[in-house]
Formats: C-alpha cells, sequence, structure tokens
C-alpha cells in the first residue's frame, strides 16, 4: 500500500498548532488551557537563566500573552495541574502522566547506575533526608548543612545532601512542593499527590509506546531522529526505542508518511492524518507575532527548526562573548507562521527598564523575498512584521513591569528608524 503524502508545509502548520503557536498570545492562561498546552507539547522547560524572565514565564507568554504570575502559582503549586520531572530537560509535565512518568522514576534506580557507587557511600545521607522531610515536611537544598567536597564548581561540587535530595527525586520518593526564590522545596510524593501516587505505573514496553506517542503527537509527523531528539529523557537504547515503533506501525496507530522533498520516510501517528491534509489547506500556518525563549520546546530539536522553517539557530548562552553572532540571550521572532529574526533583551529589573540590545531581522524578509520555508502564502509584509514586533514588546514589557522599552542596534540599520516609529 502507498504511503500518504504531504507538503512539508503541512508538518509545519500541524506543528505550530500542537506547539500553540497558530495563534500566539491570543489564548487566555486557564487550568484547561494550560494543561492542553504542556500535554499537547509534552512539556514546559525550566531554566535557571534569567537575564530577561525565566524560561517558563517566557514559553508561557508566547502563547497566552501577559498572564497573571500568581494565577500560575496557583496552577502549579495549589492546585496541582502540572509537576516537576525530567522529559526533554527539567519540565512541568501534566499530572494526568503521572503513571507515565513513575514508570521512568522506578526504572531510573536501575538505568543510572552511575549512582552506584555514590549510593553505596552515601546511604546514610540519603536516608537521613528523607526522613528529615518526613518529620519536618517540605524542605529545600539550603536546610541541609553538609559540607561541599574541595575543589571545583559545578553539578560535582554539590554537597552529599544536594545528590540525595536530586536521587530521591528523580526516583519518585520525593516531588517538588513548590519553590522559594525559584528554589525548589521537595516533599514525599504521597504528600504532593496523594492521588496520582496510588496509580498503577505503566509497564515498561506500555511506556515506550507512550513515549513515542507523546513525541509524534506534539510534532504531528516525525522523522526517527526527530524522535529521538525530541524528548530526550529518558535515554532509550536505539534497539528499544525501534522496536517500540516498530510495534507502533505494525498495530497501525502510527503509519509511515512521504513527506515532499524530504528523504526517506516520516512518521505520524494514524489519527493525524486527517489534521495533517487539514494543515496543508491552510493559508497561512500561523496569525501573530511573539518572541520564543531559547529553552521553548518549539526548538527543543534545532535542526528539525531548521528542516522545517528554514531558520538556523543556536543557543549562545553557551557561547564565548567574541564568537556570538546574535546575542546572549537571542529570542527568535515568530510572525505569521515564519522565523522572521532574532531580538537579544535583557531586564534591568531595578530601573524598570527593557533593554533590547539588538534586533535582527532575516536578509530574505529585507528583499521583500518569500519565507525560505515552503509557507505557500508569499512575501510578509514589512511594515505588518514591524508592527508586530513593536506589539509583542509592548506586550513583553507589560509583563516584565518594564516601565520603559530602549530600542538598541537594529540590522539592517534601515529598519532601526521605521521600528521606533512603530514602537511609538
Amino acid at each position: 500500500m502507498s504511503r500518504a503524502s504531504f507538503p512539508l508545509r503541512a508538518v509545519a502548520a500541524l506543528f505550530l498548532e500542537r506547539q500553540h503557536l497558530d495563534r500566539p498570545r491570543a489564548r487566555r492562561l486557564t487550568a484547561t488551557s494550560l494543561e492542553r498546552f504542556v500535554a499537547d507539547a509534552g512539556g514546559l522547560q525550566i531554566d535557571t537563566i534569567n537575564v530577561l524572565d525565566r524560561a517558563h514565564h517566557l514559553t508561557l507568554w508566547s502563547r497566552f500573552g501577559a498572564y497573571d504570575r500568581a494565577a500560575l502559582d496557583r496552577l502549579l503549586y495549589r492546585r496541582r495541574v502540572l509537576f516537576e520531572y525530567w522529559a526533554h530537560a527539567a519540565c512541568f509535565v501534566p499530572v494526568a502522566d503521572f503513571p507515565a512518568w513513575r514508570r521512568a522514576m522506578l526504572d531510573y534506580r536501575f538505568h543510572h547506575t552511575g549512582w552506584s557507587k555514590w549510593l553505596r557511600k552515601q546511604a546514610k545521607v540519603v536516608a537521613a533526608v528523607e526522613q528529615a522531610i518526613r518529620e519536618r515536611g517540605p524542605l529545600g537544598n539550603a536546610d541541609f548543612r553538609h559540607a561541599r567536597p574541595r575543589g571545583g564548581k559545578g553539578w560535582w561540587s554539590w554537597k552529599p545532601a544536594t545528590f540525595a535530595l536530586h536521587y530521591l527525586w528523580m526516583t519518585g520518593r520525593l516531588l517538588v512542593h513548590s519553590r522559594v526564590h525559584f528554589q525548589k522545596r521537595y516533599d514525599l510524593a504521597e504528600r504532593v499527590l496523594p492521588d496520582a501516587v496510588t496509580r498503577e505505573p505503566l509497564p515498561a514496553e506500555e511506556f515506550l509506546r507512550w513515549h513515542l506517542v507523546r513525541s509524534l503527537h506534539a510534532m504531528g509527523a516525525a522523522t526517527e531522529t526527530d524522535l529521538r531528539m525530541y524528548l530526550t529523557f529518558p535515554r532509550v537504547g536505539a534497539a528499544g526505542r525501534r522496536g517500540a515503533l516498530k510495534a507502533l506501525l505494525a498495530s497501525g496507530e502510527a503509519v509511515e508518511i512521504e513527506v515532499e522533498g524530504q528523504r526517506g520516510p516520516w512518521i505520524a501517528l494514524a489519527g493525524d492524518l486527517p489534521a495533517l491534509a487539514a494543515a496543508a489547506r491552510r493559508r497561512r500556518t500561523s496569525a501573530g507575532t511573539t518572541f520564543l525563549s531559547p529553552f521553548d520546546s518549539f526548538l527543543w530539536h534545532r535542526e528539525r527548526t531548521k528542516r522545517l522553517f528554514g531558520f538556523d539557530y543556536r543557543i549562545e548562552v553557551y557561547t564565548p562573548g567574541h564568537r556570538r553572532v546574535h546575542g546572549y540571550y537571542a529570542l527568535p521572532i515568530l510572525h505569521d507562521g515564519a522565523l522572521v529574526g532574532r531580538l537579544d533583551a535583557k531586564l534591568h529589573r531595578a530601573e524598570r527598564r527593557l533593554e533590547v540590545k539588538r534586533v535582527h531581522f532575516e536578509p530574505w524578509l529585507v528583499k521583500g523575498a518569500a519565507p525560505p520555508a515552503p509557507d505557500g502564502a508569499g512575501p510578509l509584509e514589512l511594515d505588518a512584521v514591524l508592527a508586530g514586533v513593536a506589539g509583542a514588546l509592548g506586550s513583553l514589557a507589560a509583563f516584565t513591569a518594564a516601565e520603559r522599552t530602549v530600542l538598541g542596534r537594529v540590522e539592517p540599520a534601515k529598519l532601526a528608524a521605521p521600528l521606533r516609529r512603530a514602537l511609538g
């Protein structure tokens, strides 16, 4: 039987829809919309960098605009719509998915054997940390005073209690109860999610199937490499992943498809074929403008972003300053389904000033050409792009409580004046 064939723009359009970027900043943040977004994307990444805002706040702002942060905290730590675990990296994931992630927690003890030697030496520390939390309630790393090993910096210089907390969290004996000044406070899993922990964890083979289905749903259609690079935890060997994928294909739940202009078969859920067909008929894949956090799930597999949208993106946080091209914390600019540039910004909190250090627009946009990805709708209107960027900056300033926005370098320079006019 011949494979169904779809244009690349259909995959891009469905990916935008599943990432809730088909209407950026146009939805309202509620318990339902938050859970649906994170379930569709597979996770909401958490990161410590705060030069502009925390990664999860920026990712949610990209979808929901300037939402109420206190309301988000209530949804996370009182209503428990999501919980923290490891998915692509450290993430919020839906509580409804707890039985699946419970399997990863239970298996962590055996699959991550690098802990074995440490646990043999520090078994008493692990027991003491767990007992302290059992007796005293939620505690964080600062509540334990064990000395750090001498020499070096980084995770390898964590004090023993920090390792114990991390191990107890990854194995599901503790969960993150709350955060104070972004520092995690842990409690016993049965006290954080009393209903969820009583549910039976998925069997190992069922978890692998679930993991692939979750990734396929989030991406709409994917190559085998995409599946390996999207939800990167837990690490699954090539044989195990291919076995689970073969079973999915044999059952008919997933099917191989052709994507025009792309080598080899892609995989999609059989139930997503109508959605791909509908996506192929859309004139525009997305409507609106927003900026994306470097840790946005849309960018988890950057090679895929390049393939679908013709946008070569690199996180320059980890690049030495003299080698940076677009800035320390450059945010991709999404406008009407196309990635039109990058914006490097910093929030000066004490001054309530949003500094836009640099804005770089893609050469094809400035030339009046169509986006490099096969969107099919032709060139974008430059004035509409500038107005969209200005509107998104206004929303971001309001969200970060900035009273003033200062625009720095614009590339190409001829767009500096019209962008300033758009900003008002």
